[in-house]
């Protein structure tokens, strides 16, 4: 196994990294990686984001937002929690969990953590999760990737992946208190993160000082593979599926009602109803909207692009946008 430290907390950096050694350089044994990241939301390569996440927080509180390649939940992390990555080229046609995830399970054991695997894609102590690992091939490639929850913000976990807001906040909390832990509650001795990194390594490597420095010319590619596949708007939300969503708003000037189709990430159709006033017809409105990115700063955008700023009695541009997407 060779060991390869990515010396980012940067999202993209990394799984720009993972996926640079996985199609591009192909080393001559396993490549293990052991990373963290800023505070950060991972969606499932089959997700919808706006399904998934609570995008005004993430937005307010600076996440990141990136789609893995791979499937599964979406999951959160920060600085208090690792990732780690398993690239083997091989030929295999089927997911298999346990190879890859019981080095690691060795691993907590021997810090004192009885950890387990729960038979489908998560790690528990005493039943409750402090792991989830997904895994993807790619060529003749296979990589598997988890989650460690070390001393991750559980409240912040909550608030950015609670998307319904009627949601008592916690009821939320105490309910994922009840599912998940840190592995720091487990350890016999007290250890900061990354002294647990580096015994970490230490006992998956099994001793082996194979190490890997990336070299200058390594890092442009990755860095332009970061750009190009994770940092990338069309990546995140443009292969969000089909979905309609229906948002109502009650201002000042009376109530709007929108009613909008999205497709990879772009409003195709949309409709308005209520009570409200306007110097502008219905479809006029609704024009602004079509071929316009779901997000917020885009649909405000778009809004004041057409006019409607001022159009609508007693209702901004700015207060539609905030209805209409998050």
């Amino acid at each position: 196994m060779i060991y390869i430290e990515t010396n980012s907390t940067d999202v993209y950096y990394n799984f720009g990294l993972e996926n640079y050694f996985t199609v591009e350089k192909r080393l001559p044994d396993t490549v293990f990686l052991f990373w963290r990241t800023t505070p950060t939301l991972m969606v499932g390569k089959y997700q919808n984001v706006m399904e998934e996440i609570n995008k005004p927080y993430a937005d307010a509180h600076g996440i990141k937002i990136v789609r893995r390649m791979s499937g599964g939940g979406t999951i959160y992390t920060d600085l208090g929690g690792w990732q780690f990555s398993f690239i083997q080229h091989r030929d295999a046609e089927q997911i298999e969990f346990e190879e890859y995830i019981a080095p690691v399970i060795d691993a907590l054991k021997e810090l004192g953590v009885a950890a387990a695997f729960n038979g489908r894609n998560d790690l528990t102590i005493d039943g409750k999760k402090f792991s989830g690992n997904a895994q993807y091939r790619l060529e003749d490639c296979i990589v598997h990737h988890g989650s460690l929850l070390f001393d991750t913000n559980i409240r912040q976990m909550v608030e950015s992946t609670t998307v319904d807001s009627y949601k008592i906040l916690s009821k939320s909390i105490k309910s994922v208190r009840d599912r998940v832990t840190n592995i720091a509650e487990h350890l016999p001795v007290p250890m900061e993160p990354e002294e647990f990194k580096t015994c970490m390594v230490r006992h998956i490597m099994g001793g082996s000082d194979a190490v890997y420095e990336v070299t200058p010319e390594d890092d442009v590619r990755i860095r332009q593979l970061a750009a190009e596949k994770f940092d990338n708007w069309e990546r995140i939300y443009g292969t969000n599926p089909k979905f309609n969503i229906e948002r109502t708003g009650r201002f000042e000037g009376g109530k709007m009602q929108f009613k909008i189709d999205v497709q990879k990430g772009v409003i195709q159709h949309a409709s308005v109803y209520g009570d409200f006033f306007s110097t502008l017809g219905a479809d006029t409105i609704c024009a602004a909207l079509i071929g316009c990115r779901y997000e917020r700063a885009a649909v405000l955008e778009a809004l004041r692009a057409h006019h409607i700023d001022g159009a609508v009695y007693r209702i901004s541009a700015q207060e539609m946008a905030e209805v209409i997407a998050d």
